[in-house]
């Protein structure tokens, strides 16, 4: 399952849309505190996860992902509206797997969930499927 935490509903519920098309099995979230709490009814096997949000931001949520033992290892795609290298090296050196700039394609984030799912030791693509 991949988890979409996304504050914008337009994207949010195009990427689910898109990726629920692509074979994909998609829960979403509006905001990191939903998104923690949903994690506690069921662990997603990657997460695709807005980097700027109000409230708690993506670094924040990947970061109490992190601390628990439950979600620590699951892959993380940071999506944002910021470009420039400076912020994917921040994200790429505290393990967000990806940081792709907005807008991206359809190639492109399928592209990388079957990259973190392949490197995954929680998850092969099949699983999620």
């Amino acid at each position: 399952m991949i988890l979409i935490i996304e504050d914008n509903e337009d994207i949010r519920e195009n990427l689910e849309e898109l990726l629920t098309l692509d074979g994909f099995i998609v829960t979403t979230a509006d905001c990191g505190i939903q998104a923690l709490a949903q994690t506690k009814k069921q662990i997603p096997d990657l997460v695709i996860c807005d980097a700027l949000m109000a409230g708690m931001d993506g670094y924040e949520v990947f970061s109490a992902f992190r601390r628990n033992e439950k979600t620590c290892t699951i892959p993380f795609i940071f999506s944002s509206s910021i470009s420039g290298k400076a912020e994917e090296q921040k994200a790429k050196a505290l393990g967000i797997a990806h940081y792709l700039v907005k807008p991206f394609d359809e190639a492109e984030i399928v592209w990388c969930i079957n990259d973190c799912l392949q490197a995954s030791p929680i998850a092969s693509p099949a699983d999620i499927k």
